[in-house]
């Protein structure tokens, strides 16, 4: 649903084709988009992972593949990718003070976040919010 609302919207969810991201993880570059999405995943029981991120941060670069690792590995579990400076006001909603935050959410609302470069909580909190 995801990959056909960004080719409804136009434009590759990727930051750009040479970053290689992976295709699990949606990257957002406009708040109107972000808004859309989010509030098609609202009547989802699906478990959504977002990423606040920020391209200077150290933390953020090493958790990368680690995250790209887990959309591939839990596939039922959608990712979302937020770079803080270009949505702060995104940010600033989910009231994000660290880099890297993890927020958690279904049905459209927070269930969880983990915030700073913490794979092995990150992973234990998609293992138990995906299968409730």
């Amino acid at each position: 649903m995801g990959s056909f609302l960004s080719s409804l919207l136009g434009g590759s969810t990727a930051e750009d084709s040479s970053s290689s991201e992976d295709a699990r993880v949606m990257a957002f570059h406009s708040s109107a988009r972000w808004q859309l999405h989010f509030n098609s995943c609202k009547e989802s029981a699906q478990l959504m992972v977002v990423d606040f991120a920020a391209s200077w941060c150290g933390p953020c670069k090493l958790m990368e593949p680690a995250v790209k690792d887990l959309a591939t590995k839990f596939t039922d579990v959608q990712f979302a990718k937020i770079d803080v400076d270009e949505l702060s006001d995104v940010a600033q909603e989910f009231g994000v003070q660290a880099m890297p935050t993890f927020v958690f959410v279904k049905g459209g609302k927070e269930v969880d976040r983990v915030v700073g470069a913490k794979k092995d909580e990150l992973e234990k909190k998609i293992l138990k919010h995906r299968a409730s």
